[in-house]
Formats: structure tokens, sequence, C-alpha cells
């Protein structure tokens, strides 16, 4: 019964780490959301490319003025720094879909 828990609690950890995730959140939701997502923490970014757009999720938030971010820290530091290089290998695994998707429907605008 023990170990189902642990199972469970582990299931739910990465769930929610993925949630947090810049790859998951630009490719697997409508760039709507992701325009609002980057608008609320008030990025300096115009547009997030489709191909490696985690990595770019990522940089975008953490060129956004101090603490207007969602404030998720690990340590002091910031969700978004931690996620790069996770975004990155995601980032590389998808790419063909990525390269697809960036040729037929462009950037994500955050305008």
């Amino acid at each position: 019964m023990k170990a189902g828990i642990e199972g469970l609690l582990v299931l739910m950890g990465i769930v929610s780490v993925l949630e947090g995730c810049g790859t998951v959140t630009t490719v697997f939701r409508d760039g709507d959301v992701v325009a609002r997502e980057l608008k609320a923490n008030r990025t300096y970014c115009q547009t997030v490319p489709r191909v490696y757009s985690g990595v770019a999720y990522d940089l975008c938030v953490l060129h956004a003025p101090p603490h207007s971010g969602s404030g998720v820290s690990l340590n002091d530091v910031p969700w978004a720094f931690i996620d790069v290089p996770i975004s990155g290998v995601l980032d590389t695994l998808i790419l063909p879909y990525t390269i697809y998707r960036q040729n037929v429907d462009g950037s994500i605008e955050l305008r």
C-alpha cells in the first residue's frame, strides 16, 4: 500500500513539474494562452519562435522585471532558470514537429 502512495506522489510531482515546463506550455497550449501568460509576467518579448519555444519562453520569463512572475523558485533560484536545460532537451526531442509548426503557423505573437 505504501508503494502505491509513493508512486502517486512521484506522478503528481512529475505532472506539476511538467505543468511549469516552458516546452509543455508552448507546444501543448494555444498561442493565445502563452501570450496571455507572458503578458501577465510583463516580459519584454514580442514573439516566441516555435522552434525551441520552451527555452525562448523561459528566457522571456527571466527577462521580465523582477518579481513579476509567479514567484515559483527552488532555493531562491527562479523556476524558469532551472527549466531552461529541461526545456532544451524536450525542445530537441520534438524538433521535427516544431519546425513544421513554425513553417505553417509562424512564431507566437505576444502583441
